[in-house]
């Protein structure tokens, strides 16, 4: 259920004694942002008397819902809300979002060196700005020191996908959000647009597949082989997230894992001796792995974008929230990576020393990432990609070329209803 949360401020009086109409803007924000959000509201509101802000306690999925199975103009949709990355298409495809002068807006703000290069020149679509960016996201490698010492580990080299022992290197791959980051190591399109036209490089028959590509598909198929072969629980879509739980924890064979910093409280939670490093430590065939360049926006709702004094009150909530002197406190309560911060700017801040590793961490694995596919459709890959793995419980395939085959038969299925 969401909580309004009304903060108001004084009524503003024009000079011939009426009372002039008051501004009201709704927000949305997640439960964890909520105190910020609130603080960030009051000073808008303390410059601009006669305003009102009102923060929606609702999750920004939940939000989101909302606008595809319904529209801007329902009342339930805030005036601002945030969105990851890849929502772009389908909100500017149901014209939910207001154009504005984001880049000036960045200018004001300060801290963004190359706008239209960093996560703000991807909120862009026929050249109108659709959102503020807000947080910049990627995974990175977490590591369990003492595991790292029992098990003989040196730290000071790279580390290959595959290990003697599997449980050193913990994977999800079944899930595609963190095969991706071995993927990405030879630049594989698990679904893009060419020419106009949806593609897919695991549509290709093997042999035409390049060196790069044959050598992460082998490798994926390798770590099936051998989890399978020394009994480890990686192939379970219920049981695999306990299984690297475990394994992560003091004593046990688990060194590394890939995630992001929202899970960082878990994982002190498994070990006292919990480090970070930029996820390229993780090799595929000497080719560090990389992630993708994942992020959230702010988006201002596109029914008040004919309103100027409503549109100049959002622009000026954005700018208090994204303001760099309050980059620690942003961090500490909504767990996001100002994107107009530098990891030297970060360490001069009140962080735990944690949470400084984590984002210069992200920060530096964010710069090798891959770009993040904004298409709608690529939300039928989630699926396809799983089927196609856990298929090999199934069918045990002999070697690398068996293993693709069910890969290609998912791939080319999903292609075949491909608009």
């Amino acid at each position: 259920m969401k909580k309004i949360l009304m903060l108001l401020a004084l009524p503003f009086f024009i000079a011939c004694g009426a009372k002039e109409e008051s501004l009201e803007l709704t927000v949305q924000a997640d439960p964890s942002w909520v105190q910020y959000y609130q603080n960030a509201a009051q000073k808008v509101m303390d410059a601009n008397p006669g305003t009102k802000i009102s923060i929606v306690e609702i999750g920004a999925f939940d939000l989101l819902q909302k606008v595809t199975e319904t529209d801007i103009t329902n009342p339930d949709v805030t005036d601002l809300f945030s969105y990851p990355l890849d929502k772009l298409t389908v909100l500017s495809g149901k014209e939910a979002l207001a154009s504005f002068d984001a880049k000036k807006l960045a200018e004001k703000i300060g801290g963004f060196d190359d706008y239209d290069n960093g996560l703000g020149g991807k909120l862009v679509i026929n050249g109108n700005y659709l959102g503020f960016p807000t947080n910049i996201e990627t995974l990175v490698t977490f590591y369990n020191k003492k595991n790292a010492e029992i098990n003989n580990v040196d730290l000071t080299k790279k580390q290959e996908v595959i290990q003697k022992d599997i449980n050193t290197i913990t994977l999800p791959i079944f899930n595609a959000w963190y095969a991706i980051a071995l993927l990405n190591s030879a630049d594989i399109d698990l679904l893009t647009k060419k020419d106009g036209k949806f593609y897919s490089d695991m549509t290709k028959d093997f042999d035409k597949l390049t060196k790069k590509e044959k050598d992460v598909i082998s490798t994926l198929y390798e770590y099936w082989k051998k989890a399978t072969e020394q009994k480890a629980t990686l192939f379970d879509v219920d049981a695999t997230w306990g299984y690297i739980d475990e394994q992560f924890k003091n004593g046990n064979k688990g060194v590394f894992r890939i995630d992001g910093p929202w899970a960082v409280p878990s994982l002190v939670g498994l070990t006292d001796d919990l480090d970070v490093l930029p996820i390229g430590i993780i090799t595929v065939k000497g080719v560090p792995i990389r992630h993708w360049k994942s992020g959230w926006a702010i988006g201002i709702n596109a029914r008040i974008e004919e309103n100027n004094k409503k549109m100049q009150l959002a622009e000026q909530f954005i700018a208090e929230i994204l303001n760099p002197k309050t980059a620690d406190i942003y961090f500490k309560q909504t767990g996001k990576i100002m994107p107009n911060v530098s990891k030297e700017e970060f360490d001069k801040l009140d962080l735990k020393d944690m949470d400084k590793k984590v984002i210069a961490a992200v920060i530096d694995s964010y710069k090798t990432a891959a770009d993040v596919p904004t298409e709608k459709e690529w939300s039928r890959v989630w699926e396809t990609w799983q089927h196609a793995i856990l298929s090999w419980d199934i069918s045990k395939p002999k070697n690398v070329k068996e293993a693709y085959k069910e890969i290609k038969a998912s791939f080319d299925a999903m292609m075949s209803n491909m608009e």
